[in-house]
């Protein structure tokens, strides 16, 4: 059984790649994967409204997966934004903390990773 977490982490990375690479997909796949993924509707009710099986519908969405994934493989988008995201976050925690103690080796690490954003 997939845990609760596992289908947010599921859902959040299939989000992730459509923002990056969705536009990469056909007008076609588009459609339909944002019907299915996004809208929520079931292989079923996108099958009958597109006029195709339930199983091309299936079929269609996770080889859309497959090239979203690939495209991630190759470019790495989407580990790049979510460790900037990461980074920046602490850079957000250490800022409050240099507020707190005016502790002037935060600076030094806020200056650390931010150079590491800028390396990415």
């Amino acid at each position: 059984m997939i845990a609760c977490g596992d289908v947010m982490e599921s859902l959040e990375m299939q989000s992730l790649l459509y923002d990056f690479y969705g536009e990469l997909l056909t007008e076609h796949q588009r459609s339909v994967y944002e019907e299915v993924v996004f809208q929520d509707l079931s292989l079923g009710e996108a099958a009958q409204e597109l006029g195709i099986s339930r199983q091309g519908v299936h079929d269609l969405i996770r080889r859309c997966d497959r090239i979203l994934a690939g495209y991630e493989e190759k470019l790495h988008l989407v580990s790049k934004f979510r460790e900037t995201k990461r980074m920046v976050g602490e850079i957000h925690k250490l800022t409050r903390e240099f507020d707190a103690t005016k502790d002037e080796s935060l600076i030094r690490q806020i200056e650390r990773i931010s150079n590491d954003i800028m390396d990415l």
